[in-house]
């Protein structure tokens, strides 16, 4: 659900009330374990975490005004979704994923190229991904991003 807040703070005002505390979970849980160098912001409607134009000037190559995206979290319609785009560019930590998945989860995995899709908030394993925002730094989804999606 693209929304028009300006802020995160008018994103999560706006949430149906069984959603704000996940979405706050989520971005502390991000905020405490992403590594150094990105930044939280709005972007696509969601809460992201980016490469800042100061890293990357070059930006997104689908529209270089924007930052360059690697993680974000929004309340969508029928689930809580949370996009990753280095589970998309790196088979390594797909796999790596898709393996520690059911060690924190009962719930089958529900999964798109970048997007994981949670329909019940409890089922969200917070630990698992705390992990996951460790296991790829800025220069790292840089190097990879510019391997894989620039010509």
């Amino acid at each position: 659900m693209a929304t028009k807040e300006k802020t995160i703070e008018e994103y999560i005002k706006d949430l149906p009330t069984d959603r704000v505390q996940i979405i706050e979970d989520l971005r502390k849980i991000i905020k405490k374990n992403i590594p150094k160098g990105f930044e939280e912001c709005m972007n696509y409607g969601m809460i992201s975490y980016v490469v800042p134009h100061k890293l990357y000037p070059k930006g997104y190559h689908c529209k270089p005004e924007l930052p360059l995206p690697f993680v974000s979290i929004a309340s969508q319609k029928n689930f809580v979704a949370i996009y990753h785009m280095g589970i998309y560019a790196d088979a390594k930590l797909l796999n790596w994923f898709t393996s520690e998945y059911p060690k924190h989860c009962k719930t089958k995995l529900d999964m798109g190229k970048s997007c994981i899709r949670f329909k019940k908030v409890d089922d969200i394993p917070l630990k698992l991904i705390a992990e996951l925002m460790q296991k790829m730094n800025v220069k790292e989804w840089i190097d990879l991003y510019t391997k894989s999606f620039v010509k």
